[in-house]
């Protein structure tokens, strides 16, 4: 990859990041503001983890076959700038719920697409990822780490203001890809999803993906209030999701040297342990900020090497280039759309009944139920489930 296609791929990834850095941490205290409770967020969440559902398999098969699969790219992240806009004028009643399944539809498609066309890209220099990656994780952090403290002095209806510009970053970003050439014999001699399903190993990375994202839940649809409702203002939080964030970065830049030393297997295994450890925090020591700052450093782990490692998994599992449209959709489909939906979900009744305490205590015990099933032996597993 020539530097010129490296900044290409890095300016996607920072404008596409950039905007969720803006989602992820303040959708949640924006729906509040309007005047909604716990069981609203985590409907709106479930409805943008649910576009990860329907979206990715839908859209890698339609832009696979496609002549000119730039053009889909484009496409989809002007539907998306058009549909998180009429959040400037919905933000009460059913359409703020059909604005959200607009958003997260489109919005959610777009990235498996550039995912396989970065591991495209890339060819056998995979484990190179993480640096192209980690331009992402600064978008990400500009925004996570700015945005508390800008709504707390110009108000939460500024939230979909300041989150426009990067989805026109995103927008630009894509326009520069709209020439970019399919992936070989995408069109004619793909696999067949059921075929990629049944590829030896890739049912357990799916679940424990899937498992992980489930944990997920409570901190991507409660974190922020979480941390407000034990006492931190807006200013502390955006500072939190930085420390999050950085060591995101210096994770997605070490990563390549990581997967190939220990191998993804061995380095999922630490990450799991380090989450488990991670969500027992925020749970329990949520009124403290140097104990939170802690917890946050865990994210270079539970985030960035975590995904570094499934990454170079589905490279494993997957390296015919035809494949990887249809295998990134499928994962991320199974983790983040069926993962997604079920955490939001959970994490919102959890969050009704026992506040952080208890949402974050469940993500803990869903990390170690991931954690054994990504050690145990399959053989183990069929005898349990036989007995």
């Amino acid at each position: 990859m020539s530097p010129a296609d490296f900044r290409r791929y890095a300016l996607f990834y920072l404008g596409y990041y950039g905007a969720l850095g803006a989602y992820t941490p303040y959708i949640g205290r924006w729906v509040v503001a309007n005047g909604h409770g716990g069981y609203v967020v985590g409907a709106m969440l479930a409805l943008w983890y649910g576009g990860r559902i329907v979206a990715p398999p839908t859209w890698a098969r339609m832009s696979a076959r496609s002549p000119h699969p730039g053009h889909w790219l484009v496409a989809g992240c002007v539907l998306s700038l058009l549909g998180f806009s009429a959040f400037a004028g919905f933000n009460t009643g059913v359409m703020l719920f059909v604005t959200m399944a607009w958003f997260g539809i489109f919005f959610n498609a777009v990235m498996p697409q550039f995912e396989a066309m970065t591991l495209s890209a890339l060819g056998q220099r995979n484990h190179d990822y993480g640096r192209i990656r980690m331009w992402g994780s600064i978008g990400f952090l500009v925004v996570a780490g700015s945005y508390g403290w800008l709504l707390d002095r110009l108000g939460n209806d500024a939230f979909v203001w300041l989150t426009l510009p990067w989805l026109l970053l995103t927008v630009a970003a894509s326009w520069l890809h709209r020439g970019d050439h399919p992936i070989p014999a995408a069109a004619a001699g793909a696999v067949p999803r059921p075929a990629l399903w049944r590829r030896a190993g890739a049912r357990r990375l799916l679940l424990v993906a899937m498992l992980m994202q489930l944990g997920f839940g409570p901190f991507y649809v409660f974190f922020t209030l979480h941390l407000q409702a034990n006492g931190h203002d807006g200013f502390a939080v955006g500072v939190l999701w930085v420390v999050g964030v950085l060591c995101e970065i210096l994770m997605f830049w070490r990563a390549p040297r990581l997967v190939q030393r220990f191998g993804a297997q061995r380095l999922m295994t630490a990450c799991l342990v380090a989450t488990a450890v991670r969500w027992t925090m925020v749970a329990l020591l949520g009124d403290s900020f140097a104990w939170m700052a802690l917890a946050q450093t865990g994210h270079a782990l539970s985030f960035a090497a975590f995904h570094a490692g499934c990454m170079r998994r589905m490279a494993e599992l997957f390296p015919e280039r035809r494949d990887m449209a249809a295998a990134q959709g499928m994962l991320y489909g199974f983790s983040g759309g069926i993962g997604g939906v079920a955490g939001a979900a959970i994490a919102a009744v959890a969050w009704q009944h026992g506040g952080g305490h208890l949402a974050f205590l469940l993500g803990a015990a869903i990390a170690v139920i991931s954690l054994l099933v990504h050690v145990v032996p399959a053989r183990v597993l069929r005898t349990q489930t036989a007995a």
